[in-house]
């Protein structure tokens, strides 16, 4: 377990997992074993969205990708690159055509191996600041991979009365759980503040649009995305990829208790 602390802050990171983000005694994130979701938060990389209808391949330049829903990425383990007090980095690598062992198989998939012909480095930054927390997620790859990210964090609730603002709506808990496991679309945005006991704000760079998904009272995931992919048939997803312009693509989202 990594620990990150300054002034009235803590952040607790296992494995790579953001498992705890403390202002004095609020706590932001979902706990683990409560009611909604069996983690705190995850990625979606190279792509976001189920793909069983596609029997679960993608299009690419280079061939077929083989993906399970949101993909393979988060099927990998992080190593931690560096830490000091109020920063650490993880770091997971990818070599093209490498079978990476699917969990939901075979419960849940059909599909027991996830690959992708492409090549990168995944690396995820935590910056504790006085601001409040900032998470940096930094793609290295082969210039035209085609690619989709999302990042998944729960937040914890305190009441079934929240709000969550962005610059043009408001939209209530009811809103979010009557869209079910598609998750709420939220396009064109950067920032949403979730107004609860306290506001939290949660800022994007780089996302463009968020989803919003729970289906329990106690739990919400605000979720910055590229790409909504509920928009396209699952064999028409490669239409929402981004292309890799540069050898290093970078990601922002900054958290915000007030």
């Amino acid at each position: 377990m990594v620990e990150l602390t300054l002034g009235n802050q803590t952040v607790k990171i296992d494995a790579g997992e953001l498992v705890s983000y403390k202002k004095e005694d609020y706590e932001v994130i979902h706990q683990k074993g409560s009611p909604g979701w069996r983690n705190a938060d995850t990625e979606m990389f190279p792509i976001i969205g189920p793909t069983n209808e596609a029997s679960f391949k993608v299009e690419t330049p280079k061939g077929i990708g083989l993906q399970d829903q949101h993909g393979l990425l988060r099927e990998m383990d992080y190593a931690l690159e560096k830490q000091s007090a109020t920063k650490a980095v993880f770091i997971k690598e990818y070599v093209p055509g490498e079978e990476v062992k699917n969990s939901k198989y075979p419960q849940k998939s059909d599909i027991e191996f996830l690959s992708w012909p492409y090549t990168f480095s995944f690396s995820k930054e935590f910056n504790l600041t006085d601001s409040g927390l900032e998470i940096q997620f930094k793609i290295k790859g082969e210039k035209g991979m085609p690619f989709m990210l999302g990042y998944h964090p729960a937040f914890k609730l305190y009441s079934k009365d929240i709000k969550v603002k962005t610059a043009t709506k408001t939209i209530t808990l009811p809103e979010i759980l009557a869209v079910g496991s598609r998750a709420l679309p939220v396009l064109d945005c950067d920032t949403i503040i979730l107004e609860d006991k306290n506001n939290v704000t949660i800022k994007a760079e780089g996302f463009k649009n968020f989803m919003l998904w729970t289906e329990v009272s106690n739990m919400l995931c605000i979720e910055p995305i590229s790409f909504y992919p509920y928009a396209v048939s699952q064999n028409k997803l490669h239409t929402g990829f981004k292309i890799q312009e540069q050898t290093e693509e970078i990601f922002k989202v900054y958290i915000s208790v007030v």
